[in-house]
């Protein structure tokens, strides 16, 4: 029984050790991807490259033609990269 009650508490500590990665990856807040987005600039940054930046970053984000559409609690924001101007990104809607 010892042994059983070992793997079992490895086991729990495992998932909760996953349960908390995966909560720190969410980003569920509007305030944090401005801060994002203006925390860094790159002229040359394309829409394929914006949705790549902020999927590493925990967003749903899915490049369009000259935009990204970006899911974020229940609301789809489109993200056009804004160039010569401060930040990544501007966000249309």
């Amino acid at each position: 029984m010892g042994r059983e009650n070992w793997r079992i508490t490895i086991i729990t500590v495992s998932a909760i050790i996953i349960s908390l990665c995966n909560a720190s990856a969410v980003v569920d807040d509007l305030s944090d991807i401005k801060r994002l987005i203006s925390s860094f600039e790159d002229e040359r940054i394309d829409s394929q490259d914006l949705a790549f930046f902020l999927a590493t970053h925990g967003y749903d984000a899915s490049p369009r033609k000259d935009y990204v559409e970006l899911k974020l609690n229940n609301m789809i924001y489109k993200l056009a990269p804004n160039g010569k101007m401060p930040g990544l990104c501007d966000i249309i809607t």
